[in-house]
């Protein structure tokens, strides 16, 4: 069997530069599918897109299924009207040589409850079916990790192994208290989720046009601390408590 050859490049949306502290799926992504176009190469080759915990590693992830709202572009909420100039005037001054993701996370943890905020108050009709029929498709992975993280941030990020045991062992009237508590901050998860999406198929769609495929890449293992593992508990290796019963990797520097 022959393969046709083929070149691209490694490049992960992060490092793409920006006036936002970070790479995103804004303008500066398009243009880089244009650069790989117009230097006929084929593929843009990416590591995992998944919400990253402590280390900012991109394969150690809270969801194998979930997007990383960093990679969300205010340019973009800017242009579909759910921010306005204002909402981005007190952005941080961010160096343009690397990613302060202590800086990133909160500021744009800020606006994007502030793109939420202007949804709710004011939703565009046919933006607000789009949002409905990304729940009714993703529901089998949206629900739990919507409610994961709305608990991660009520409990200062401490991961799922230190909430009391009711939630850790997800006792059913413990889950039903908390979706009700924090429903708010549930559905506001799952609109985040959603502007991943959109603006990432939006680019997939236009690299297709451009004749750029994607080489996508996976988290190799599960992320113990991950709504994964906290909702499929018997499928893991875990103690009594909770706690990972063998762990498995490699060495940082190990080649």
């Amino acid at each position: 069997m022959k393969f046709p050859r083929a070149s691209g490049i490694l490049l992960h949306p992060t490092s793409l530069p920006g006036q936002f502290g970070i790479g995103d799926f804004g303008a500066e992504a398009f243009e880089f599918v244009d650069f790989l176009a117009g230097a006929k190469q084929t593929h843009w080759q990416i590591l995992p897109l998944n919400p990253t915990g402590y280390g900012d590693s991109p394969y150690q992830c809270f969801s194998v299924f979930a997007g990383n709202t960093l990679l969300i572009s205010p340019g973009e909420l800017l242009e579909d009207g759910l921010l306005s100039k204002q909402d981005l005037e007190e952005k941080p001054d961010f160096t343009g040589d690397k990613v302060d993701y202590g800086r990133v996370f909160d500021w744009k943890e800020k606006i994007l409850a502030a793109a939420f905020q202007n949804f709710s108050e004011k939703p565009e009709p046919n933006f607000q079916r789009e949002f409905e029929v990304f729940q009714q498709h993703n529901w089998f992975w949206l629900d739990d990790y919507a409610l994961y993280r709305a608990l991660r941030k009520n409990r200062n990020q401490k991961s799922w192994l230190e909430w009391e045991e009711s939630l850790r062992f997800r006792d059913e009237t413990a889950l039903q208290n908390a979706r009700q508590e924090f429903s708010e901050e549930i559905m506001a998860q799952k609109f985040y989720q959603f502007l991943f999406f959109r603006q990432w198929f939006a680019l997939k769609n236009y690299a297709g046009e451009k004749g750029i495929k994607f080489i996508g890449d996976v988290p190799i293992f599960v992320s113990f601390d991950s709504a994964d593992v906290w909702c499929n508990q018997t499928k893991f290796k875990l103690n009594e408590d909770g706690s990972p019963r063998v762990v498995a990797g490699v060495p940082p520097d190990y080649f």
